[in-house]
């Protein structure tokens, strides 16, 4: 499965670093991604590919909320298609 992670919060050294670690660790392939910094705001958005991680969507997603809590940020994973479907509206 596919997946959507956004990430947004105040740039500072690292940041892509330790959530590409966490997916990574979760044997989450990030397919594509865009990172740019608007300001003092990071912001970035990556297409993931979910098929090898043995977690469930679930899991994965109390992972990333564990994560952007200890980091300081907002970290979202919405499944593509339903972002896909929620962009169509």
């Amino acid at each position: 499965m596919k997946a959507i992670v956004t990430v947004v919060g105040m740039d500072r050294v690292g940041i892509i670093g330790e959530v590409c670690t966490t997916l990574a660790g979760l044997k989450i392939n990030i397919v594509d991604i865009s990172q740019t910094v608007m300001q003092d705001f990071f912001t970035m958005i990556m297409l993931v590919d979910t098929t090898a991680c043995e977690k469930t969507f679930d899991e994965i997603s109390e992972i990333l909320t564990a994560k952007e809590q200890e980091m300081g940020l907002s970290i979202r994973i919405q499944r593509q298609d339903i972002f896909q479907a929620m962009h169509r509206i």
